[in-house]
């Protein structure tokens, strides 16, 4: 007797883990066995995942099962960094959401602007992961989680798996996830959709401190009320060597040490605000990197504010957006000038989680480079925009005008900071080798579920060792 098409899939799926799997994913191999076959409509699978739980692990065995199949299948991430990783666990490459759903359109005004790109794609998995980044604002056409619905399922017969990390924090201005919130998703886009959540510790990664420390922070999260102040969690320092404490005073020579083990790229510092990463990203530059001037040549620098300027004449660059989040290095500075107020540098870069694109050269604000604050103000571009209006005043009206602005290289530069110390909503969907978390002033009236997320999402961040900077006695059992 013939096993069913279902379970032939499920044997399939089961045969690409590396070890047997936990309760959690022999429901998802039963999930999504029907959902990769079923033949309804709008098909939508959420994979809810906290950290430790072998969901990485799922999706790799996922991909490489629809590959087996000759199934056609698309990774997306909401930032080139978590692309990249993506790319690196499920062997095959991942793109940015922005890059692969939105093309450049011109706006009524004239200047470029974005619109929904045509899905072409027939019988085809979309896998979205760190969907819990997707919030219902900041797409470049309207509603960035809306577009990407819209997207998939313009395509014929597409399906889409949204895999998410619900403890993580939410996108910006949100409460909770919306991307992970089946009724709000199957209600504003009539979808066929199902939900596994995988909640067990694999057992391969008891021994990490740094996750057994998470799962304890994800008990105290759904423990926890949305209003309520609490006490100081615990941390264990005993489950595994790759949670530590760092006085502030060693702080250089692990920073030193760190460098020199994993490079710059491999170690961030991630804190609570922008002041604070402006304020370490610029004693990492001149007490770790030697770096005096302004800007150097090797500088990590991280987008804030999407561009699709510098691009769109590369036509050898599969790509038109600089989005926000993604990570630049600098090849060369060619010039640095100040005009309209504000300083400028002209410079070559590389995307660092896309290194086999060329390096092009592009114009950046320097101004914000090293401002506490997290980009331009709106009132301060009007300012620039006018100030360059002035140059072009000669030209025959309006539109000429703002045309000539759009084009204009200093008000289209581009916004960057340091990326050697970032936020943590930043930091959200990349992994590194090295995290130190500083966690800064805190009281326990600052104390609540949602700092409890800020902390199990800063945790994750780290792959091998992560560093508690100046942490408070009161998170550690012994010294209470």
């Amino acid at each position: 007797m013939t096993n069913s098409p279902e379970k032939e899939l499920a044997t399939r799926l089961r045969s690409q883990f590396p070890h047997t799997p936990t309760t959690g994913q022999e429901r998802l191999i039963y999930a999504f066995s029907k959902f990769a076959l079923s033949k309804k409509p709008r098909c939508t699978l959420v994979i809810k995942g906290y950290a430790g739980t072998g969901k990485t692990t799922s999706i790799g065995a996922i991909v490489r099962t629809l590959r087996e199949m000759k199934m056609t299948t698309v990774l997306l991430a909401p930032t080139g960094r978590a692309a990249k990783v993506m790319a690196s666990y499920s062997g095959i490459n991942a793109s940015t959401i922005h890059r692969r759903i939105y093309v450049v359109a011109k706006r009524p005004d004239g200047s470029d602007g974005f619109k929904l790109s045509p899905n072409l794609y027939k019988k085809t998995t979309f896998i979205v992961d760190e969907a819990s980044m997707i919030g219902e604002s900041g797409g470049l056409v309207e509603s960035l989680l809306d577009d990407l619905l819209e997207y998939v399922f313009s395509g014929a017969n597409c399906r889409l798996v949204l895999v998410g990390d619900n403890a993580q924090l939410p996108p910006v201005g949100c409460d909770s996830s919306p991307a992970l919130n089946e009724g709000r998703i199957r209600a504003s886009h009539g979808l066929t959709i199902a939900t596994v959540e995988l909640t067990d510790v694999v057992r391969q990664e008891i021994d990490s401190s740094i996750l057994a420390n998470a799962h304890a922070l994800r008990l105290r999260i759904a423990n926890a009320e949305a209003s309520k102040s609490m006490d100081f969690p615990d941390i264990d320092l005993g489950a595994g060597p790759d949670v530590s404490r760092l006085p502030g005073l060693e702080l250089q020579d692990v920073l030193e040490t760190l460098h020199g083990k994993y490079g710059a790229d491999g170690v961030i510092v991630v804190t609570r605000s922008n002041k604070r990463a402006m304020l370490f990203n610029q004693q990492i530059r001149t007490r770790i990197l030697w770096q005096e001037d302004d800007i150097n040549a090797g500088d990590r620098l991280m987008v804030v504010r999407n561009n699709y300027f510098w691009l769109k004449e590369h036509e050898d660059l599969p790509i038109d957006l600089i989005a926000n989040g993604d990570a630049l290095e600098v090849v060369r500075i060619s010039s640095r000038f100040v005009r309209y107020g504000h300083e400028f540098a002209e410079i070559d870069v590389i995307l660092s989680d896309f290194p086999d694109y060329p390096a092009f050269s592009l114009t950046i604000l320097l101004s914000i480079l090293n401002d506490p604050r997290p980009s331009l103000p709106q009132a301060e571009s009007k300012a620039l925009y006018h100030a360059i209006a002035e140059d072009y005043s000669d030209l025959t009206s309006k539109s000429a005008i703002h045309k000539a602005i759009m084009a204009d290289p200093c008000y289209q530069a581009l916004q960057v900071k340091f990326a050697y110390a970032l936020t943590c909503h930043k930091a959200q969907g990349g992994q590194w080798p090295a995290v130190i978390l500083d966690q800064g002033y805190l009281t326990e009236e600052m104390l609540d579920k949602e700092w409890l997320r800020w902390l199990y999402t800063a945790f994750t961040r780290a792959e091998k060792e992560l560093f508690l900077l100046n942490f408070d006695d009161k998170f550690f059992a012994i010294d209470k």
